[in-house]
């Protein structure tokens, strides 16, 4: 058994699942807060900061939490000193399962992405991601569809309405939106002839990103198919992103835990490091969701227009830093992405839920369906060229559109009420 193996793949595990994703999960937290804040034109946590005066200083100074970067350590301690209370009503041991349930999976999921490309030292190259499976964007599918279980389970074991309510509509929310969410990806496996994350970023790299091909021509790849295949890629990449937002339970489609009407959903009997794990287990999988649409539409980890071989011939006493330059690129396109979806859940206002499920089975599953056919046709016969690609364009969104007018028409007309 080869031990250094071993000890190179449980430090992959330990340092992009606890050290990059795990972490990310409180920054998120605090961009939330700072940028919702910045949105609402109001002061956020900018005074959270180490008492002094435990020290046998006079005054407190914000000096060791500036900006208020501290809070998410302070919300931690909270919820760790915070009484674990489980009612005597509920199914115990289902309902201690469930947080573990919904955090998991998107724990898992991190294992097949690529945070960034080789490192080497001592004649030994590793790649920056746990599993390099050929079936990588299949695994992620697979295993981030049983968070749903870990709702289910909440809302069922708790013995509450609200709580049951709440399993119920993430279980029907994940499984309309879980169609969206393969079709929406198909275009893209068929462009790139494979389903090896690595590799796909790998052309990205080489031939430029898929929503922005504008390097790496050569006669194997043309400009105009690079060109003509952005409107299925952008359509994609459109009804991809959304449905991430709806498989996360996230604004406006919160619809698991809305306060509004459910308490707090699914977790409303919940407290303590118990709630803390729903809570980390949404964050976690905002951030797969986002990493999935930076690694197939956005490059991944790689530069733009080439820097790519020049990054990777970086090293420091021998050592090939390369992969660790990709990450920390990677690490930002993640960022950026996670503040896209703080921006939309603070301006976007939520749907209703029969608005929700129109969304998925009316438009978005058969404008990806068609969608489909369009990048089929434009890898198949990029001989036709524009042709293709207008009548494909014209006819998606007429039938998109025909689709929203019946589903509108078909809404039964409600009487307004009188006093």
């Amino acid at each position: 058994m080869d031990y250094l193996t071993l000890a190179i793949t449980l430090a992959k595990i330990i340092f992009l699942t606890f050290c990059v994703v795990l972490l990310l999960v409180p920054v998120s937290v605090y961009f939330e807060r700072r940028f919702c804040a910045v949105i609402q034109d109001r002061v956020g946590p900018n005074r959270t900061g180490v008492p002094l005066t435990l020290f046998g200083f006079k005054k407190d100074c914000s000096v060791l939490g500036i900006g208020g970067i501290t809070q998410p350590i302070a919300d931690g301690i909270k919820l760790f000193l915070k009484e674990d209370f489980t009612p005597n009503y509920v199914r115990k041991a289902f309902y201690w399962l469930a947080p573990a349930i919904t955090l998991a999976p998107s724990l898992i999921t991190a294992c097949v992405i690529p945070f960034g490309s080789e490192v080497s030292a001592f004649g030994r190259t590793e790649r920056l991601v746990i599993a390099d499976l050929d079936v990588g964007p299949l695994f992620v599918f697979a295993i981030a569809s049983l968070s749903v279980y870990g709702i289910t389970l909440a809302g069922w074991s708790s013995n509450s309405k609200y709580s049951f309510m709440g399993g119920v509509r993430s279980t029907a929310q994940m499984i309309s939106y879980e169609i969206s969410l393969g079709l929406a990806l198909i275009p893209v496996l068929l462009y790139f002839g494979d389903l090896n994350l690595s590799r796909i970023v790998e052309e990205q790299s080489r031939h430029g990103w898929l929503l922005m091909p504008l390097w790496g021509h050569d006669a194997a790849h043309p400009l105009l198919p690079k060109l003509l295949f952005w409107f299925p890629a952008a359509v994609a990449f459109l009804i991809f992103t959304v449905s991430i937002f709806a498989e996360t339970n996230r604004m406006p489609f919160d619809f698991p835990e809305c306060e509004t009407e459910l308490v707090g959903g699914y977790h409303t009997e919940y407290s303590s490091m118990k709630f803390a794990m729903f809570f980390m287990g949404e964050y976690a999988a905002m951030v797969i969701g986002s990493a999935m649409i930076v690694t197939v539409f956005l490059g991944g980890w790689s530069l733009p227009f080439g820097m790519d071989e020049w990054v990777r011939n970086l090293n420091i006493g021998g050592v090939g830093i390369g992969g660790l330059v990709h990450l920390v690129v990677f690490v930002a396109k993640l960022v950026a992405f996670i503040l896209f979806f703080i921006l939309v859940r603070w301006t976007v206002p939520r749907f209703r839920y029969d608005q929700l499920m129109k969304l998925g089975w009316v438009v978005f599953f058969e404008a990806a369906l068609i969608n489909v056919f369009l990048a089929a046709l434009v890898v198949a016969a990029p001989q036709l060229g524009t042709t293709i690609v207008g009548i494909g364009a014209v006819l998606l969104i007429a039938v998109t559109a025909s689709l929203i007018w019946a589903a509108r028409v078909s809404d039964p007309k409600t009487p307004p009420l009188r006093a």
